[in-house]
């Protein structure tokens, strides 16, 4: 995979959008007149448009505003812009004021709608851009070397990231079957070769690339085929092991010719969860009074069917303390719910009593869900750490579409990428997904279920199979002339 400069050109599109939607909303406010614009571009827009382009320069970098940087996924990219400009608007209102400097307040409305409207139809048309070059074929092929989680989880992820200009035409994995989840693999086109004749099949696929995320990448068969890549050409790139080290923003050092990937520890100041709970408690009262007409109509009908309004339920919260989580009184697991149960679990109105454990301290607006001691018992050191913060009524797991039934390996992935870079910013920003999710619930049928469901990968390519360690390498001995 090449270097990805594809945040650069969409920053480079923002700036020159920042500066065509300033002048249009002079115009809108005040007219096409072109001896009063000359004179007002040069002590007012010119300054203002300097500062604009400083501003979006920084929060882009920091908020990763370009679309693709996290997986696409348009909800979040709009939240993302939505908070951006807020806050940059914000800003320069507030900055306007403070140096006296007139600016007028309608031409800034005009501009921040503007604003909006163009950095969404940038990284819009920039999708459909890139989906065209996918259709047509104009991609990196890649073959990933690997049968587990995090080769699944790779492909995955490729397909998410259609700015990487790469498909995934297919898989390698040794023919050793207690390596291999063969459910995953089901229904697929398989061929079974020798080591030796991968190279080959590769290039009569015109591969470039191939990912090596195996456990054990140095098998000397799997040497030799990174070697034989190399002189035909091929890239090769290697997913570090264990890829459950790998949670922090990484250092590649180079010692003398050996390779070494320094992990540091990710930490959050403490002032990062003052501001959270201040949060958490400012949008906690307002969502409680928006909420409570909705929620006291469903617990009153649920009082008149059930007798009981409300449960409570045992959670594991912050360094695995248990507490008692509130929640209206539908069974999830059951099977037999009213249309009016299924439509409060459809539309995560059950959860809103959750309010109340914020404003006790128990849990935040965003982290992650809280699970039954039960579970957490089961946790392996690598899922503990999510129990290092406060559990949240929503996360980023949440609005990628998994729930109670899903696996807590799959939430943790999830749930750790948040706490890596945790932000007041990326909080607003997944409740305004989590709002868009229960939008996109409230429009479909609740059996449907398309909200839940994650992007798989696709499935039309073909697993190729070679030979365990010592068949293969016995065949090379075999095979192989001494010289070679």
């Amino acid at each position: 995979m090449k270097k990805n400069r594809f945040p650069l050109w969409i920053l480079a599109s923002d700036l020159l959008w920042v500066a065509l939607a300033l002048l249009c909303a002079d115009v809108l406010r005040y007219g096409f007149l072109w001896s009063s614009a000359q004179e007002r571009f040069v002590h007012e827009l010119l300054p203002f448009l300097f500062v604009a382009w400083l501003l979006w320069a920084l929060l882009s970098n920091r908020m990763n505003l370009d679309g693709f940087r996290g997986g696409w996924r348009f909800p979040a990219m709009v939240s993302a812009l939505f908070l951006a400009v807020s806050l940059m608007m914000t800003i320069l209102l507030a900055g306007s004021y403070l140096s006296r400097r007139y600016v007028s307040r309608l031409a800034l409305g005009y501009f921040g709608i503007l604003l909006l409207v163009g950095f969404i139809a940038i990284r819009y048309g920039a999708r459909v851009f890139l989906r065209a070059r996918h259709r047509a074929g104009k991609v990196g092929r890649v073959v990933i070397v690997g049968s587990g989680q995090v080769a699944r989880e790779l492909a995955s992820k490729i397909e998410r990231h259609p700015e990487m200009l790469c498909k995934v035409v297919g898989t390698l994995y040794p023919q050793d079957a207690s390596n291999l989840d063969l459910s995953r693999t089901a229904g697929r086109e398989c061929t079974t070769l020798f080591t030796l004749k991968v190279v080959d099949l590769l290039r009569t696929h015109h591969v470039d690339e191939l990912i090596l995320a195996l456990q054990k990448p140095s098998w000397p068969e799997l040497l030799n085929l990174v070697g034989r890549c190399r002189e035909q050409g091929i890239n090769v790139s290697l997913v570090p092991q264990p890829y459950e080290l790998y949670l922090s923003q990484p250092d590649l050092l180079d010692l003398g010719g050996l390779p070494l990937l320094r992990l540091r520890e990710s930490s959050t100041s403490n002032m990062f969860f003052q501001w959270k709970r201040i949060v958490d408690l400012a949008v906690t009262s307002v969502l409680a009074l928006v909420a409570a007409p909705v929620l006291l109509l469903a617990a009153a009908v649920l009082y008149s069917k059930k007798g009981q309004a409300f449960r409570w339920e045992t959670r594991s919260g912050k360094n695995a303390t248990s507490f008692a989580m509130l929640r209206l009184n539908v069974d999830r697991h059951a099977t037999n719910l009213t249309g009016f149960e299924r439509l409060l679990q459809q539309l995560s109105i059950t959860e809103l009593p959750q309010l109340w454990n914020v404003l006790r301290g128990e849990m935040s607006l965003v982290g992650p869900r809280p699970e039954s001691p039960d579970r957490v018992r089961h946790y392996s050191e690598w899922e503990r750490q999510r129990l290092s913060v406060k559990p949240g009524i929503t996360g980023l797991a949440q609005v990628h579409g998994l729930r109670e039934q899903h696996s807590s390996e799959e939430k943790t992935r999830f749930d750790l990428q948040y706490l890596l870079k945790p932000s007041p910013l990326t909080d607003l920003s997944l409740l305004l997904q989590t709002s868009w999710t229960l939008i996109i619930r409230m429009l479909h049928h609740p059996q449907l279920g398309s909200a839940e469901r994650l992007v798989s990968v696709n499935q039309t390519v073909q697993d190729f199979r070679f030979p365990s360690v010592e068949e293969a390498l016995q065949h090379a001995h075999r095979s192989q002339p001494s010289a070679d």
